[in-house]
Order: structure tokens, then C-alpha cells, then sequence
């Protein structure tokens, strides 16, 4: 596996190009002696669920994997707890306002952006909304699908992560 690190040439803090791997965690800049850790993004991934136990997915508008099935959710931002990324992701996906939600699980994964591999760790959140009335596709969700939760299928899902999530909550 190439050094998730092969595609920065140089130095973040220096500039230079004696920027050098030390293990598969860090690069170290030979002028600066700056040491970078390569740490993952921090993501959310939403199961929303209505009181019928049916649940509101969606299908990816964007690559990767583009026309399958996603949670809804997305990366943190700065400054933002997890359950504010949940909130927001989901309020821009779908237009739903959480009613209340609950950490599930976390799962490492590799997000292909642009050409660049995103290191990832995805925290899963169980969280509940009183009905899906007026929800709608917006952001990167190219449509809204509600199925009940016993006849959701982890292989409908486009991203490793998901499937993995789906397949821990049908278990």
C-alpha cells in the first residue's frame, strides 16, 4: 500500500522538499525537523429512523460511488462536535430537523476525493425524527428513499463504511 503521505511533497511548515517519511504515521522535514502526524478526518454517517422503524436513506448525487445508497452525513467541520456535523448534514441533505440522536459506532475508512484518498473515521449516530414529511434531496443527495429497517440491504450501499454500519445495525 503507497504512504498515505506519498502525495505531499513538501513541508507544510517550511516548504521544503526534504520532507521524508519516518513510519506509515508521520513525515519529518529534514530542514525544520517538523514531524507531521497523519491523522484521520473526523465524519458522521446518520441512521435516520421515524417511529414506524422505517429509515430515511439516500442515493449519492456525487462520486464516488454516485446512484447508490448513502447515509446521510458528511465531514466535520472546524470548531464542530459530531452531533453538530449529524445535525447539520443531516439538515442539508434532507431538510429534517432531529428529534434526538445516539452514537453508535465508529469505523475507519478511505474516502477517494479528487484523486486523493481521505483517511476517515466515520462515528455512526442512531437518530430519530417524528416523520419524514417534507423531507427532500438537497446537497449531494440526488434523491430521499425510505425503506423499513427489515428489508434494508448493506450491498445497496455504495461506501465500505456504510455497508459495514448497515450491516451492524440489521445484526
Amino acid at each position: 500500500m503507497k504512504h498515505p503521505f506519498a502525495q505531499f511533497k513538501y513541508c507544510p511548515r517550511c516548504g521544503s522538499d526534504k520532507f521524508v517519511e519516518v513510519n506509515e504515521k508521520a513525515k519529518k522535514c529534514e530542514s525544520c525537523q517538523f514531524v507531521y502526524y497523519f491523522n484521520p478526518s473526523a465524519a458522521v454517517a446518520c441512521v435516520i429512523q421515524d417511529k414506524h422503524n422505517n429509515i430515511l436513506v439516500v442515493r449519492r448525487g456525487n462520486e464516488p460511488a454516485k446512484g447508490t445508497l448513502d447515509l446521510p452525513g458528511g465531514f466535520s467541520d472546524m470548531f464542530e462536535t459530531a452531533e453538530e456535523t449529524a445535525r447539520r448534514e443531516v439538515k442539508e441533505e434532507t431538510g429534517l430537523d432531529l428529534v434526538s440522536l445516539q452514537y453508535l459506532v465508529s469505523l475507519p475508512n478511505i474516502y477517494p476525493y479528487s484523486g486523493f484518498e481521505v483517511h476517515t473515521v466515520d462515528m455512526i449516530f442512531l437518530c430519530k425524527v417524528d416523520s419524514f414529511d417534507g423531507a427532500t434531496a438537497g446537497d449531494d443527495a440526488s434523491e430521499i428513499v425510505i425503506i423499513p429497517k427489515a428489508e434494508l440491504n448493506y450491498e445497496a450501499f455504495g461506501l465500505i463504511s456504510i455497508r459495514k454500519a448497515i450491516k451492524i445495525l440489521c445484526s
